[in-house]
């Protein structure tokens, strides 16, 4: 298929289910300008390099209203079946607006869109049902409303083609991660703080391509359920609460205790492993303490699981010849505006001699990463080009990821 200079709308929503992100993004041709290019992901070192701009990028709230559902449907125990094929219609639409009100904004037009979806669940492990061992996963958001309205075609439901290939389906951000900010002399780590946090690990040079990624646990999902609970707050706006509170030692040690924490990776979690069940234990262990110690102590348990995953699976787990190498860490994401969780990260990375830096410096905004990765995503899908990465997600190969629907 061509592989011709596109506009590629890539289209986010995380499990934070705070709404939606939409990055317009010019992919394609050739540029030696390491910031603003990444490789072809199927290609591996020395092959093509797609030149990828980002031209704009808008952020969405969801309705309060919509933001109540979604939360309601993720890992509920149970739900109307009308319901959940409303929602999926309703998010489709909610997904094209935003998209089209993106375009108006900068005055362009996108050739494709990528659309991750709204994740309800995610089961990246075999469990048993109906005397079958199975994975799941489910993003929920129609593709064929998004086609219809913005009139081009769209990508969506990356994650089933990396299961179906014996992957956990996540992650797949490590695609652009590696292209993107792979440094010939030292090792980087870059890491996401969404509703989850996720780190990729890439030596330096990428010698031998092997790249570590996966999730390190919470990212802002505690911190916001925490918040909300005690303060009537959707978030901690800048991590104010946060810094006027204590970190309750006895209670992180506690949670850091948990076996998701202690697992080798690959590994993914989600409002499975962090969400109601979780935040009920963490606020039971908090009783009696200031309200603001319990925001501040989740916070914390954020930035521990990051260093403490570091720590133990990116810089003990490297080879002897690599583990000095891993002198950064670039932080993106929604938590990378919370300054209490980047003074807190910053501490427990300085005693591993890393340094932390943000996407922004790459010229890449932090909110706008994930977006641009599935408009990458959908870019490389389009042209029937495989972009999981299999030493992240643990597949048996590489796949071409998602679903094409035609306007």
């Amino acid at each position: 298929m061509s592989r011709q200079a596109m506009i590629v709308a890539g289209v986010m929503s995380g499990t934070s289910a705070d709404g939606i992100n939409v990055a317009l993004v010019r992919i394609g041709g050739n540029s030696s300008s390491p910031q603003a290019s990444v490789r072809s992901a199927n290609r591996g070192r020395g092959g093509p390099r797609h030149a990828v701009k980002l031209l704009g990028h808008a952020e969405y709230s969801y309705p309060a209203k919509v933001r109540t559902a979604i939360l309601s449907a993720m890992n509920a125990e149970s739900a109307r079946v009308a319901d959940l094929a409303r929602l999926n219609f309703l998010l489709g639409e909610l997904y094209a607006d935003a998209v089209v009100a993106t375009e108006r904004k900068f005055r362009l037009k996108a050739d494709l869109v990528g659309c991750h979806g709204q994740t309800l669940y995610h089961q990246g492990e075999p469990q048993a049902f109906l005397d079958r061992k199975i994975v799941a996963t489910w993003q929920t958001g129609e593709a064929a409303i998004i086609a219809a309205r913005t009139a081009v075609p769209v990508v969506s439901d990356f994650r089933p083609a990396d299961m179906a290939a014996g992957g956990k389906g996540a992650p797949l951000v490590p695609c652009l991660d590696a292209l993107l900010f792979c440094d010939p002399k030292i090792g980087r780590i870059v890491q996401n703080v969404g509703g989850i946090a996720n780190l990729t690990a890439i030596p330096a040079g990428n010698k031998g391509g092997r790249i570590l990624a996966f999730d390190t646990g919470p990212g802002n999902m505690v911190i916001d359920a925490v918040t909300e609970t005690l303060f009537g707050q959707a978030f901690d706006r800048d991590g104010k609460i946060a810094a006027d509170g204590l970190i309750l030692k006895p209670v992180l040690r506690q949670m850091m205790g948990r076996k998701f924490f202690r697992a080798k990776p690959p590994k993914t979690a989600g409002r499975e492993e962090f969400g109601r069940e979780f935040v009920s234990d963490f606020l039971r262990r908090c009783a009696g303490f200031r309200k603001e110690d319990v925001v501040a102590t989740a916070t914390a348990l954020t930035a521990w699981s990051i260093a403490d995953a570091v720590q133990k699976f990116v810089i003990r787990g490297a080879r002897s010849s690599s583990r000095d190498s891993f002198r950064e860490m670039i932080l993106s994401g929604g938590g990378a505006r919370n300054a209490t969780l980047v003074a807190r990260l910053r501490e427990k990375l300085s005693s591993l001699g890393v340094q932390l830096r943000f996407s922004d410096e790459f010229g890449l905004p932090s909110e706008a990463k994930e977006a641009v990765a599935f408009a990458v995503l959908a870019y490389e899908t389009w042209n029937q080009r495989p972009s999981n990465v299999p030493s992240a997600t643990g597949a048996k190969r590489a796949t071409v990821l998602g679903k094409i629907s035609y306007a």
